[in-house]
């Protein structure tokens, strides 16, 4: 029996991946070339990369489930592309370098699903949703030491577990670190765990299957080559930045 694919799905993580390239290229343009490292944290351009880098990780764990007995391998294979990246960073743009982007970290919360999924399908949809999500607010504030909910209270995390920079990727980074694309364990992993939810509800009714099944021209294309389209992107962004720029 032909396995069904949901291609509106296809198509939100496509549109996203649009998103992705242009916001890739602006940030090449007006960072790289242009020299204006406060772009990036103009609040409209800070909202723009939000909504990729979330619309990228809600996907990632609302298809875990469609993926199971490939999950392992696929881990594997995105913390590879994302060892590469950092690879390529590093000798072609150390400026730029990317220390656990978002391929190690999407390769890294795959398996780790795989190791907690029993636990987790315990727990009613909604309730590990409403959860997932608390959680991920909770951290949002952990990278810099704070841990809760501002401005209705907050703790602050021991410097001294941000000294261990083993801990780095994690959530933790050391003194010192950076990385020009970063997303840590935590609180991201609790945003695919949103999506991971988000999948048990979908599963429970035939009318979004419904939806779910229709294309949406080129978008539901793009959507399906998600990994070729991030590797090859910035590659090509860079190479018409060196044409126009030099």
């Amino acid at each position: 029996m032909e396995k069904t694919r949901y291609y509106l799905i296809d198509a939100v993580r496509g549109l996203s991946l649009v998103s992705m390239v242009l916001y890739h290229f602006c940030y090449d343009v007006f960072v790289v070339y242009g020299g204006n490292t406060g772009w990036y944290r103009i609040p409209m351009v800070h909202l723009w990369q939000q909504s990729i880098c979330w619309t990228f990780i809600l996907v990632s764990g609302f298809v875990w489930s469609w993926g199971r007995s490939a999950n392992i391998r696929r881990g594997l294979i995105i913390n590879l592309c994302g060892f590469v990246i950092t690879a390529v960073t590093l000798i072609f743009l150390p400026s730029e370098a990317i220390w656990f982007g978002i391929l190690n970290f999407m390769g890294c919360a795959i398996l780790l699903m795989c190791l907690i999924e029993a636990p987790a399908k315990k727990l009613p949809p909604a309730v590990g949703l409403a959860l997932s999500f608390l959680l991920y607010w909770l951290c949002a504030d952990i990278g810099t030491g704070v841990f809760g909910l501002r401005p209705l209270f907050s703790l602050k995390v021991p410097e001294v577990i941000y000294n261990i920079k083993l801990l780095t990727p994690f959530g933790f980074p050391h003194p010192g670190f950076y990385s020009s694309d970063f997303f840590p364990i935590l609180p991201w992993f609790f945003l695919f765990l949103c999506g991971y939810y988000l999948n048990a509800l979908f599963e429970r009714s035939e009318r979004l299957k419904q939806l779910a099944r229709r294309k949406v021209p080129v978008l539901s294309l793009i959507g399906s080559k998600t990994l070729w389209v991030y590797m090859l992107h910035q590659p090509v962004c860079m190479l018409i930045c060196m044409i126009i720029f030099h």
